[in-house]
């Protein structure tokens, strides 16, 4: 993919009315539980980004049928738990880290051999968190150095169940060993010890599958699945996602008269962090007809431009947001005093090295900052930064996109090197943005 360099320039204030792409967490694994389920499942509001439809084409491979319908929704027809079929191809995961892991965990326990690779930036990160407990299960993995793809994932034709406490809290992974423990026989438990998204409990309950969270004595979840699980094919609506609509939200907070609505966003609470935050900054966000969907809590949410301040984001709600961290950074630069975000250690192993390249990205911006190894300090002065520096994204599409709005507000325009990424996790994103009144473009 050719690099597409893009430039923001400060716009006026934000309107409109616009509903951003759907949750990619749900995405994919509304895809994976159609591929799972007897019957057809018909999914609408489905995210069309490059990660998602990486998914797809997997999906097929492994003999689901996957296809998109003239109106835009999707029909997933099922084989039933245990019921994929060997690959006669390599499945390139493109740029998700998402889709590698949670499929090598529905394949671990098919007794076939699935090989998996991924772009430049999906071959550098570790997959060992994934492979370790689903090597107990009795799958194994011939991987590069370093517990990077590409690799093999050798299927187990006699799964075992496990119980298993998660050394650090991922949804991922905690997600990759309850797909796993579908096709097992027994009940199989993941311990975590700070709850992480629950999209994986609440759709495998929605097709039917008996799931158990409850809390243990030490205060850790155990989530439990019971598995050689008979999934039904059951409707959906993506909700829109979350984190997605964290861009035209802190995009409106920063420009002064702003007020933007943003139709059927996913509220589950353990993706609201960054709302939660920004709450507390000041910042005027009202959450209208609420609903559920699915089993996943949407509303409406109507966002005024306001003042913000600088608050400490505690540790233990970083697994709530640790995809909207570098947004926040950027609403932090924009606010009045210190904003100080601990327990981020996670971001240094995302698509690219995340705290490292928004504080690279910051402080080319002129934006005062301090950090850690797991911590970072923005100090804001209550305007927008000066602006004026190209910052590199090293394909993280989530940089790229927070770089961008930064650029919407501060004083000089900021030109982000490659904007290319973007459409594997927002596709339209440029022209949503500019439709709600900012001026991104090629440069």
């Amino acid at each position: 993919m050719p690099p597409r360099p893009l430039l923001s320039r400060r716009s006026g204030a934000l309107s409109g009315t616009v509903r951003v792409p759907g949750d990619k967490s749900i995405s994919h694994r509304a895809l994976m539980f159609g591929a799972l389920a007897l019957g057809e499942t018909r999914i609408e509001g489905l995210l069309t980004g490059e990660d998602v439809l990486r998914t797809a084409d997997a999906l097929r491979a492994l003999g689901a049928g996957i296809e998109r319908q003239a109106d835009g929704s999707w029909i997933a027809r099922g084989r039933g738990v245990g019921g994929l079929a060997e690959p006669d191809r390599v499945l390139d995961m493109g740029n998700s880290g998402t889709a590698a892991r949670l499929l090598m965990g529905l394949v671990a326990t098919h007794p076939f051999t699935t090989i998996f690779t991924g772009d430049a930036s999906l071959t550098k990160r570790p997959m060992a968190r994934v492979t370790t407990p689903l090597s107990t299960m009795g799958a194994s993995f011939v991987l590069r150095s370093g517990g990077r793809l590409p690799g093999a994932v050798v299927g187990t034709s006699m799964p075992v169940p496990i119980s298993y406490r998660l050394p650090v809290a991922s949804a991922q992974v905690k997600s990759a060993i309850l797909l796993a423990g579908l096709n097992t026989p027994g009940r199989t438990t993941v311990i975590e010890p700070e709850p992480t998204r629950d999209h994986t409990e609440r759709m495998l309950r929605h097709f039917g599958a008996e799931v158990v969270v409850e809390p243990t004595e030490d205060g850790a979840l155990a989530a439990t699945v019971t598995g050689e699980a008979s999934l039904t094919a059951r409707d959906l609506r993506v909700p829109s996602d979350p984190s997605s609509a964290a861009f035209p939200t802190v995009a409106a907070l920063i420009r002064p008269g702003s007020v933007i609505t943003l139709p059927g966003v996913g509220i589950n609470p353990r993706r609201t962090g960054l709302y939660d935050t920004l709450i507390e900054m000041g910042a005027d966000i009202a959450f209208t007809n609420r609903r559920e969907e699915a089993g996943e809590p949407v509303a409406d949410l109507v966002v005024r431009a306001g003042t913000l301040t600088g608050v400490e984001v505690p540790p233990e709600r970083a697994p709530s947001m640790i995809d909207e961290y570098p947004i926040l950074a950027i609403a932090a630069a924009c606010a009045q005093g210190r904003t100080l975000m601990r327990g981020i250690g996670e971001l240094r192993v995302k698509e690219s090295d995340r705290l490292a390249m928004i504080v690279a990205g910051l402080q080319a911006c002129g934006v005062a900052v301090e950090f850690g190894e797991d911590w970072l300090a923005v100090q804001g002065t209550g305007a927008p930064p000066r602006g004026g520096a190209t910052v590199a994204t090293a394909m993280d599409h989530r940089i790229a996109m927070s770089f961008l709005v930064l650029g919407s507000a501060s004083d000089e325009p900021v030109r982000v090197d490659d904007g290319a990424f973007i459409d594997t996790s927002f596709p339209g994103f440029v022209t949503l943005m500019n439709g709600l009144g900012t001026a991104i473009g090629e440069d």
